[in-house]
């Protein structure tokens, strides 16, 4: 199990073909892994499935922003 309280951790995703670097709490890496893995994609694709979602929205959020709450809602019953 990750440890809740840990500063984020940077990292390199790539997106569309560019590559980006997220800063997230290691609990929400954790959680991007085991979804991407339940769904049989790779972190990029879960990502960047995000990334296509908030861009669309009305007040788009930033991208570690939108993976967080993204996160959260795919677990709620």
């Amino acid at each position: 199990m990750t440890v809740p309280y840990h500063p984020p951790v940077k990292r390199s995703v790539e997106i569309a073909g560019h590559k980006t670097s997220i800063s997230l709490e290691p609990v929400f890496w954790e959680m991007l892994k085991v979804v991407a893995e339940e769904e049989g994609v790779s972190i990029n694709t879960l990502v960047a499935r995000i990334d296509a979602d908030r861009i669309v929205s009305e007040t788009p959020p930033g991208l570690a922003s939108a993976i967080r709450v993204w996160l959260v809602t795919a677990r709620m019953p």
